[in-house]
């Protein structure tokens, strides 16, 4: 199968952004704004190039045996042209560099994890521990009986009650 009858389907529409052309040609040397027809042009030529690549990879891995393209089938299709040979190889060299540097990274994200989950234990051991110490050494209430903590409302009416002379507890049941 020729790689450009598969390329009729996608005739008269843009495989790329504009933009992206646009800047692309713009870091080559072109206008900041290139005419239409231009990015139009380069844009057929890009996924003309892209397809007939990946038709050879696929048929290299076809030939050998496999349903899945690897690198090796996108070398062997470029392996008479050293220029697109050698920005391949440096692509994925800068691939394998980024991968091992996330790899890396991930091993110390999970070291810096697991030691602070062991912070988090041994903390929460140790005010266990204090609060069982000051229950043994009478500093707290037992457990059953614990008081409510005091809010402003409580104060409000205090101090109310002690204002007109009246029992805290008379003026709470009224």
């Amino acid at each position: 199968m020729e790689p450009r009858a598969r390329a009729g389907k996608n005739v008269g529409k843009m495989t790329f952004a504009h933009n992206e052309l646009a800047q692309l040609l713009y870091g080559h040397g072109d206008v900041k704004n290139p005419l239409p027809e231009t990015v139009r042009v380069l844009d057929e030529i890009a996924t003309e190039f892209i397809q007939g690549i990946s038709f050879e990879a696929t048929r290299t891995a076809h030939h050998a045996g496999r349903q899945k393209v690897k690198f090796e089938d996108f070398e062997f299709s470029m392996r008479k042209n050293p220029m697109f040979m050698g920005k391949i190889r440096e692509t994925f060299e800068k691939k394998r560099e980024i991968d091992r540097a996330r790899h890396i990274m991930n091993e110390d994200d999970a070291i810096i994890k697991e030691a602070n989950k062991a912070e988090k234990k041994a903390a929460k051991a140790a005010a266990k521990a204090a609060a069982k110490e000051a229950a043994a050494n009478g500093l707290l209430p037992p457990a059953g009986r614990n008081e409510e903590e005091l809010g402003e409302a409580d104060d409000d009416a205090q101090a109310e009650a002690d204002a007109l002379g009246t029992s805290s507890k008379r003026r709470r049941l009224e």
